[in-house]
């Protein structure tokens, strides 16, 4: 485990739990966890960052050490946008930071980056395993409105991954599944196909059944048309291509909703991008890094999709 200083910032009537890692006078990047997780799942990957960076990580709102609001709406995108507000406020203040967002970490940076709360705070955000809720919609209709045997394939191979939904959107099912054994179920459902040794927290159930109020508290964003959600933040897409639960083919088509858009795959499943492959999303997250803020010619290895 790194090094890291631990302070709390207020939010919303409540408090966030936050890290910082490495030398806080030097470029800012911060770290967003999904679910189930909480922010200890970026400790691989923000021990590399910090030999060069000021690296941040924090428990987002039901998760961990952070607060857990009780009302569904209060995990709207807008409140988690607020929040991420407070945090670069508090550990970046007056200084763009680069963004990383893994699982609903990055689903609620795509909500930040194409909304207004952090308007002139983003450097770069780079994507890991989870698409704008409104990208992901636009796709998903675009293929049924021409289904074409190639869009079948791709909608039939993301649908086969999103059976979690199910349990995050019907009222009653997931909080069964999490009480009757899930939290213990979990990690070793995530290690055989993974390979990836996961120790939940000690506040997993918790974490488990309030960040189910992510997905209700925002289901309506599906429904609303891509195009409004455009951002001119540039954009690293870093897809797995044996991720479980978000397809690589979801990725391929984004390139209409953000200026600049760079795109690599990982031969990996959904949370070996923040374990075993640590090492080349460290490496990917600084060199975009560098690429901004030098304004140097991108590698071979990031290829700008159009």
């Amino acid at each position: 485990m790194s090094d890291f200083d631990g302070r709390e910032v207020g939010s919303g009537g409540g408090s966030l739990a936050v890290r910082e890692y490495g030398h806080p006078g030097r470029t800012t990047i911060v770290l967003v966890h999904g679910y189930p997780d909480t922010q200890a799942v970026w400790e691989p990957v923000a021990g590399l960052l910090a030999e060069e960076f000021h690296v941040v990580t924090y428990d987002v709102r039901g998760a961990d050490g952070s607060m857990r609001p009780r009302r569904t709406r209060s995990y709207s995108m807008e409140n988690l946008s607020q929040d991420l507000r407070v945090v670069l406020d508090a550990v970046s203040p007056g200084r763009s930071v680069h963004l990383v967002g893994h699982d609903w970490g990055s689903v609620q940076c795509w909500g930040a980056v194409t909304g207004t709360r952090v308007a002139g705070r983003v450097a770069s955000f780079t994507s890991i395993s989870g698409p704008c809720i409104e990208h992901f919609g636009q796709w998903v209709r675009d293929r049924l409105r021409r289904p074409t045997p190639r869009h079948l394939k791709q909608l039939s191979g993301q649908f086969a991954r999103s059976w979690y939904l199910l349990g995050g959107m019907i009222p009653g099912v997931g909080q069964l599944v999490w009480r009757l054994g899930g939290t213990r179920m979990f990690p070793v459902l995530i290690k055989r196909p993974e390979g990836v040794d996961r120790r939940p927290a000690p506040t997993f159930r918790q974490d488990a059944l309030y960040g189910m109020k992510l997905y209700k508290a925002n289901a309506s964003r599906f429904l609303r048309p891509g195009e409004s959600a455009r951002t001119e933040v540039p954009v690293q897409v870093i897809a797995p291509t044996r991720d479980l639960f978000v397809s690589p083919e979801q990725s391929k088509d984004l390139s209409r909703y953000t200026g600049r858009l760079w795109r690599r795959e990982l031969r990996t499943g959904h949370w070996g991008a923040l374990g075993p492959h640590a090492p080349e999303v460290a490496a990917a997250v600084s060199e975009l890094v560098h690429h901004i803020e030098a304004s140097a010619p991108p590698t071979t290895k990031m290829r700008t999709e159009r």
